[in-house]
């Protein structure tokens, strides 16, 4: 349960959010700011509940071999993993900002309940489905760490400052390319494996 709760925080990565929660909430009154973060990261997390458990019923629907799911969940991890430890101009995390207070996009989706995420959900849920209530413990203690980083957001960026914050997105994102890297060897081992 702890080692998923990790990988799951790691990939909702809230510290590399906080500059991203700023910037999509600074046309937002102050004095709502909370509430719409508070309002997103519940919205959130019903999504990655709600995919939690249908995602594995969906696969099965699509016919996805679970081997190819692991490895296609590394690939897009890794993909994610790289942008975060060598962002460009052109190729970043970033979703362009609108003058309106934010409602699901980009917040909730995909900031926190990003693809990368929701395909971890469904590797992890495919390979052990006997697992869920531990799986739903693991999303919900990572998403509890994740909603008290981001809605502190004003305060934390305040106190550590953009340089530190970008710092602990990079370390992130190294970690996420080592899991990748570990599922796609996975993904291929259980597909020539069969």
């Amino acid at each position: 349960m702890l080692a998923a709760a990790l990988t799951f925080f790691l990939v909702m990565d809230p510290l590399g959010n906080v500059p991203l929660f700023l910037t999509a909430l600074r046309n937002t009154p102050e004095e709502r700011r909370q509430w719409v973060i508070l309002r997103e990261l519940l919205i959130a997390l019903g999504i990655m509940v709600a995919f939690l458990f249908a995602g594995r019923g969906l696969l099965q629907l699509l016919s996805i071999d679970n081997g190819a799911l692991v490895a296609a969940g590394g690939v897009i991890l890794l993909l994610i993993a790289i942008r975060m430890v060598f962002p460009t101009p052109e190729r970043n995390l970033r979703e362009p900002h609108t003058d309106d207070e934010p409602f699901i996009v980009p917040l909730a989706v995909p900031y926190v309940a990003g693809p990368s995420l929701l395909a971890v959900e469904v590797v992890l849920v495919s390979q052990n489905p006997d697992q869920w209530p531990a799986y739903l413990g693991a999303l919900i203690l990572s998403w509890l760490v994740t909603a008290a980083i981001l809605y502190m957001s004003g305060f934390l960026r305040r106190v550590v400052g953009d340089k530190t914050l970008i710092a602990i997105e990079r370390l992130m994102g190294m970690i996420l390319v080592i899991l990748a890297v570990q599922m796609m060897f996975q993904g291929i081992a259980d597909f020539f494996g069969r």
